[in-house]
C-alpha cells in the first residue's frame, strides 16, 4: 500500500528533474555539434559538466557569506543594495567560480587545441552550473518555474558561457603563440565581460517598475541573438592553434 502511495511522488520528482535537465542538454548538444574541427572526448565534456556543478556549490557559499555582510551595512531593496548584490556579489561569485573550474579542467588539457574549444568548454561548465541550479529551483518550487527558467535562466547561463569562452579561446590562442600580454588581456575579458552581462541580466530581471518586463525581454532577446551569432562565427572561423 505504501509503495502505491509513494509511486506518484517518485514519478513527479523524475518529471521535475527532467524538466530541469532537458533544456541544458539541448543547448549542450547544439554547441557540441557546432564544433567542426576536432570534437572533444566525452570524458572531458563530462568533467566540465561536473566542474560546473562544483562551481555552483562554491558560488553558493560565497554568495551566502557576502550577502550576510551586505545586509549588515546596506539597506535592502535599494538601488545601491541591488547594484552591489547583482554586480558585486552574485555575478562575480558565479562567473569567477565557473572560470576557476573551467581553467582547472581545461587549460592544460592536450585536447584544447582549437580556438572554438574555449566556447565549448565554457558553455559546458556554465550549463553544468545552470543544470544543478535549475534542479534545485524546480525541486523547491515545482514545475511552475521550469518553463520560465528553460527560456531565460538556462540560455542565459549559456550566453554568459559563450562570451567567456570566446575570450578564453583567444587567450589560449595567444598563449600558444607566445604573446603573453594578449593572453592575459583576453583572460581578463573572459571574466569581466560575463560578469557585467550577468549582473545586468539579474538587475534588469528584478526591476520593479512599469515596463520592466519589456526591458528584460528586450535584453535577453539581444543577448541571445548576439550569442547565437558569436557561436556561428567562432565555429566557422575555428582554427587549430599550435606553437
Amino acid at each position: 500500500m505504501f509503495y502505491y502511495l509513494l509511486t506518484p511522488i517518485v514519478y513527479y520528482n523524475y518529471l521535475l528533474i527532467a524538466a530541469a535537465v532537458i533544456p541544458a542538454i539541448i543547448l549542450m548538444i547544439h554547441v557540441y555539434k557546432s564544433d567542426h574541427l576536432d570534437k572533444e572526448s566525452p570524458a572531458l565534456l563530462f568533467s566540465l559538466i561536473r566542474a560546473g556543478i562544483l562551481s555552483s556549490l562554491l558560488a553558493l557559499v560565497e554568495e551566502r557569506v557576502f550577502c550576510y555582510i551586505l545586509n549588515q551595512y546596506v539597506e535592502p531593496n535599494t538601488v545601491k543594495y541591488n547594484v552591489i548584490l547583482y554586480f558585486g556579489i552574485v555575478a562575480i561569485a558565479e562567473e569567477s567560480s565557473k572560470y576557476i573550474f573551467l581553467r582547472r579542467n581545461s587549460w592544460n588539457n592536450p585536447e584544447f587545441n582549437c580556438q572554438y574549444d574555449g566556447v565549448v568548454y565554457a558553455v559546458f561548465v556554465s550549463l553544468g552550473f545552470a543544470l544543478w541550479e535549475n534542479i534545485s529551483y524546480v525541486l523547491n518550487y515545482g514545475l511552475s518555474v521550469a518553463i520560465p527558467r528553460a527560456v531565460t535562466a538556462i540560455p542565459g547561463h549559456a550566453c554568459f558561457g559563450v562570451f567567456m569562452g570566446t575570450f578564453y579561446g583567444l587567450a589560449k590562442k595567444y598563449d600558444y603563440s607566445g604573446e603573453k600580454s594578449k593572453s592575459v588581456l583576453f583572460t581578463i575579458f573572459s571574466l569581466i565581460v560575463p560578469i557585467l552581462i550577468h549582473g545586468a541580466y539579474d538587475y534588469i530581471a528584478t526591476l520593479e517598475q512599469q515596463d520592466a518586463d519589456w526591458y528584460f525581454l528586450i535584453f535577453i532577446f539581444v543577448l541571445f541573438v548576439i550569442s547565437y551569432i558569436l557561436v556561428g562565427q567562432a565555429s566557422k572561423k575555428d582554427k587549430v592553434i599550435d606553437r
